[in-house]
């Protein structure tokens, strides 16, 4: 867990937001990894995630405004949710708003060139309500996890 916040929520209570973030070099150039990750992203989403699936609900192409459904089957009860792209800067950045059930969580990944043929991937989820250190740590495993199939993935395909 790199750090945590408490912000104040909708009502006079403290709601406290967890943010977890990880990285990883990919050996691919940034345009490629960010066709991959933000303009396919509903498609590649589940493949390094498979406890994901995604549906786009809205019309045109991923940009700002897009609506995702979501499925998460990752517990024992599978969760729906919906998740809306609220940024999305080639090749640099994309940001989603997600609900899941009662759970409110801001994802974002960024790009960074680090030479001709690497790139910097960092994905970030500032997670409201996450008072579970266990919980926390789990979601960033599960991170790990899913960038190093980004990468293997990547690195194969493109």
């Amino acid at each position: 867990m790199e750090g945590t916040s408490v912000a104040s929520g909708t009502s006079r209570e403290l709601e406290v937001t967890v943010k977890i973030e990880a990285s990883i070099e990919i050996d691919k150039p940034i345009a490629d990894v960010w066709r991959w990750y933000a303009e396919d992203h509903v498609r590649n989403h589940p493949r390094w995630n498979p406890d994901l699936e995604l549906e786009q609900i809205s019309d045109g192409p991923i940009g700002v405004g897009t609506k995702i459904r979501r499925r998460n089957t990752m517990g024992e009860t599978p969760v729906e949710g919906e998740m809306e792209v609220t940024e999305f800067d080639p090749p640099r950045a994309m940001g989603v708003s997600i609900s899941d059930g009662d759970t409110e969580t801001l994802g974002r990944g960024t790009l960074e060139e680090r030479g001709p043929e690497r790139t910097l991937l960092t994905i970030s989820a500032d997670i409201s309500g996450l008072d579970d250190p266990e919980t926390a740590q789990f979601v960033k495993t599960m991170m790990g996890r899913s960038l190093a199939n980004m990468k293997t993935m990547m690195e194969a395909e493109i």
